[in-house]
């Protein structure tokens, strides 16, 4: 079974996922900010970091991940939507604020597209591409484990903003309503910020998707 630990990173604390497999192996998702605690993190908890998977390429996701590649040697995989937005501060959203480091990195190892099972060691998760809050977002189900690590699509009693470029509002609606809520009630939703949620809950109360947003 997969543990799943939340670590808020950076200058807006956005959700990291560790997501630890029995043997001590362990997936990062979204690493935020702050790379020095994040490593120091996972060596107290004595793990072995195999990849990182972004949910999407805005600064506050990605803040610690050049770091975390050169301390681990792993690949880091990401929408081919935004494999570019590594490298460039105005569409990461980096530049776009004053006082906020730019970021410009290389690029993915890794390029997912479409909808795709993951089989990796102990892992077992499909990517889903739910884009609307950016064009390559993406959402990672872990069915066995009854977990979706969501990124910043939907959040409890929320959901993702779309002023930034690329962000659309009908487009994450539908990717809302056909991606994630087409999921088990129970699923547990990992919000890129904020607290956990379940799908059951967002489909009964969640204001921008019952008519009211």
């Amino acid at each position: 079974m997969i543990k799943f630990h939340a670590i808020a990173l950076g200058p807006v604390q956005a959700n990291c996922y560790i997501a630890e497999a029995e043997n001590g192996e362990c997936l990062i998702f979204d690493p935020g900010g702050e790379p020095e605690r994040l490593i120091g993190e996972l060596g107290k908890m004595g793990l072995r970091p195999s990849a990182v998977y972004l949910t999407h390429a805005h600064f506050d996701h990605i803040g610690a991940l050049e770091g975390i590649r050169d301390e681990y040697g792993i690949p880091a995989h990401l929408h081919e939507e935004e494999k570019a937005w590594l490298s460039d501060p105005m569409q990461n959203g980096s530049g776009r604020y004053p006082g906020l480091p730019q970021i410009r990195m290389a690029g993915p190892e890794g390029v997912l597209s479409g909808e795709q099972e993951h089989e990796a060691g102990p892992f077992r998760f499909r990517t889903l591409h739910v884009p609307g809050h950016s064009p390559g977002s993406v959402a990672y189900y872990f069915p066995d484990e009854g977990v979706a690590v969501a990124g910043d699509a939907l959040f409890k009693g929320s959901i993702g903003r779309t002023d930034l470029p690329g962000g659309d509002h009908g487009k994450l609606i539908r990717s809302i309503h056909d991606k994630l809520l087409t999921l088990p009630e129970e699923t547990v939703v990992l919000p890129g910020h904020g607290g956990p949620t379940t799908i059951g809950d967002e489909m009964a109360s969640n204001p921008f998707l019952n008519g009211f947003g």
